[in-house]
């Protein structure tokens, strides 16, 4: 292996959920800030929902040393440590992998380029320049910790939904916003008022920035909330917008319900298809009228409108 500025050295193993802790603890010792990294097997549902640890799979450890201070002899103690500590569990073969830095900060931006992401909606990095047609809807965001870059088929359910049913002067909110896209969608459309929730302090303050790239800040009330945002405040909207996980839309079916305007609109999304009939069955119920459903790979929108 030949050293260059900017190498490092890549520890990795694997040990099984008795055996993490004692890995972790021999990595620290010899890692760069006693840094380590631990991957857990996982369990999940398609849609991202119930999130659980598989114990039964072994984890993934690693641990980096600089160049500067890579030693043969180092790798040699922590390959009979983890040798000693394999004879009690599971653990795995060590392997050293050599690894470059590179500028991220520029490099993850090429992944990021113009993208239409509904039938008038541009999503424009703030790094790229884009050349609109009139009917364009140009929205500059900045990919942050937030869902919603337009690239996702929920995303992209939500901003038809918005094209077609969301006019100049309705009142809006959106719930669990994310990056703010589907908030600046609808008031780039002359939705006015909106207020944008979401209880991901995380996202609030990347929607934020992304309030300032397109020069809304005066159009959008951004805020931290949870299922009490609306309901009990006696605020009602003429379009409300949820595109999130189908067991969260049913939870807070009953506050979307009453965050309705007579003969207003609840456009909803972020629907795995298994669990489409499960979420109708829970906003039928609620009185409201299905008359659209709509679809891109396995997931679904469905748009309600409230009785007049």
């Amino acid at each position: 292996m030949t050293d260059t500025p900017g190498t490092w050295y890549e520890l990795t193993t694997t040990a099984d959920a008795e055996a993490i802790e004692s890995v972790a603890e021999l990595f620290s010792r010899f890692g760069y800030n006693e840094g380590v990294s631990i991957e857990e097997p996982f369990l999940q549902e398609q849609d991202g929902d119930n999130l659980t640890i598989d114990i039964s799979k072994p984890a993934t450890v690693r641990t980096y040393i600089p160049a500067e201070a890579y030693d043969p002899e180092i790798v040699e103690q922590i390959r009979k440590g983890l040798w000693h500590l394999g004879q009690m569990r599971q653990v795995g073969e060590l392997f050293v992998t050599q690894r470059h830095e590179e500028d991220w900060a520029s490099a993850w931006k090429e992944h990021y380029r113009p993208l239409r992401a509904s039938h008038r909606v541009v999503i424009r990095p703030p790094w790229f320049e884009f050349e609109a047609t009139p009917d364009d809807i140009v929205l500059i965001l900045d990919p942050g910790m937030a869902f919603g870059t337009g690239m996702h088929p929920t995303t992209r359910l939500s901003l038809f939904q918005i094209e077609k049913y969301v006019f100049a002067g309705q009142s809006l909110i959106d719930v669990g916003t994310g990056s703010g896209i589907l908030a600046l969608a609808a008031a780039k459309l002359g939705a006015t008022p909106i207020d944008a929730v979401d209880i991901d302090p995380m996202s609030v303050r990347v929607a934020r920035g992304n309030l300032d790239l397109n020069s809304a800040a005066d159009l959008i009330t951004m805020d931290v909330g949870s299922g009490d945002w609306a309901p009990n405040q006696g605020k009602t909207y003429d379009v409300v917008v949820a595109n999130i996980i189908a067991r969260i839309l049913m939870e807070l079916s009953a506050d979307l319900r009453r965050s309705v305007k007579p003969g207003g609109l609840v456009l909803l999304s972020g629907i795995i298809e298994p669990k489409e009939v499960a979420t109708k069955e829970t906003f039928d119920a609620l009185g409201l009228e299905l008359i659209e459903r709509d679809q891109v790979e396995d997931w679904i929108s469905l748009t309600y409108r409230a009785p007049a």
